[in-house]
């Protein structure tokens, strides 16, 4: 694999050398739905070869609300797929063919922890239908958070100025290596095609997550049952914290892992910048250690390092004294729950 990449001027053969790797190894998928006229075209999104046991992995949201799923290969085949398992927490699933094992390439998955912002990337898929399109950009930047299903966000993020239109979604982000660093997922745009700003689900959410797909057909996110905002200056001057940093609780969750930690929420209401706002409770400065300094690292930390049951030891602030609590995390309710 390194030395087919260092075959080839550095100018144009990257990404032909990163395209030969994976060709083989991304699909197109076709989703219908059963309409007046019987099972009709319903979305077309991207995927890439997972194992060698036949297990495909793409989006939630391509394959969301189907009735049968298509995937397609190089050399034209298709098989019907099954799903194995959906997070739509993450926008992630793993789908099933029965196809004869010569058809099974399956990528190799990069660490994206180690991306920086710069680097070189690849997006492989079918932006509008047009199968097997490679694109070439940088790292925009990486921990950036996306919404996802029942008012929750996806942390660690990566963007990209690679070209992601329609279609893309499912398919691989890859590094100078050849190595999957992502799951092009989603774009940012006015005209809700390609502007300049596209988002990938890291690579290492990916491994946690298909794993457990794979296994359970299921994926369960921590939780710990907070609602709140980031920190401001405003708010820091209103409650009389040394600095403007860390996330502010404003409400906390019946029966939440955080409520049976004793961790508190706002008990007052304030205007800051010029609007009524809910102030006065825990301010979360630390988890395990490590600086909490907004949202985006709470969220990260979680989803990326901790697993239900697990303990966290959280440094908060609780009107202007500062003290350390512990809480046992729990599996987040699906969205219907909250």
């Amino acid at each position: 694999r390194l030395e087919l990449l260092r075959v080839g001027s550095p100018q144009g053969a990257g990404a032909h050398q990163v395209y030969t790797l994976v060709e083989k190894s991304v699909v197109q998928i076709v989703t219908k739905k059963m309409g007046k006229s019987g099972l009709e075209p319903f979305a077309t999104g991207s995927g890439f070869v997972y194992d060698t046991d036949g297990r495909i992995t793409t989006n939630n949201h391509v394959i969301e609300g189907a009735d049968t799923i298509e995937v397609t290969f190089l050399d034209g085949a298709t098989a019907r797929a099954r799903i194995i398992g959906t997070d739509p927490y993450s926008d992630l699933a793993v789908l099933k063919v029965e196809v004869p094992l010569e058809k099974l390439k399956p990528v190799i998955l990069g660490n994206s922890s180690s991306l920086g912002v710069g680097e070189t990337i690849y997006a492989v898929g079918a932006p509008f239908g047009l199968s097997w399109s490679i694109a070439q950009g940088i790292v925009s930047q990486i921990g950036r958070t996306l919404p996802a299903s029942g008012g929750y966000s996806i942390p660690g993020v990566i963007q990209v100025d690679a070209a992601i239109n329609p279609g893309n979604s499912g398919g691989p982000l890859l590094d100078s290596l050849g190595e999957v660093v992502g799951v092009n997922t989603a774009i940012q745009s006015e005209t809700g095609v390609f502007s300049g700003v596209g988002f990938a689900i890291p690579s290492n959410l990916v491994k946690r997550v298909a794993s457990s797909l794979i296994r359970t057909g299921r994926y369960d996110h921590p939780w710990l049952g907070v609602s709140g905002t980031d920190v401001t200056p405003s708010i820091a001057e209103k409650m009389n914290l040394p600095e403007a940093r860390g996330f502010l609780v404003r409400s906390v969750a019946e029966n939440s892992p955080a409520e049976k930690a004793d961790i508190r929420g706002g008990n007052k209401v304030m205007i800051i910048d010029g609007a009524n706002m809910t102030v006065g409770g825990d301010v979360i400065t630390h988890m395990d250690g490590k600086t909490i300094r907004k949202l985006e690292d709470l969220l990260t930390y979680l989803e990326y390092y901790k697993r239900p049951g697990e303990r966290v030891v959280l440094g908060v602030i609780r009107e202007g004294k500062t003290m350390t609590l512990e809480a046992t995390l729990g599996i987040r309710p699906p969205p219907s729950s909250r």
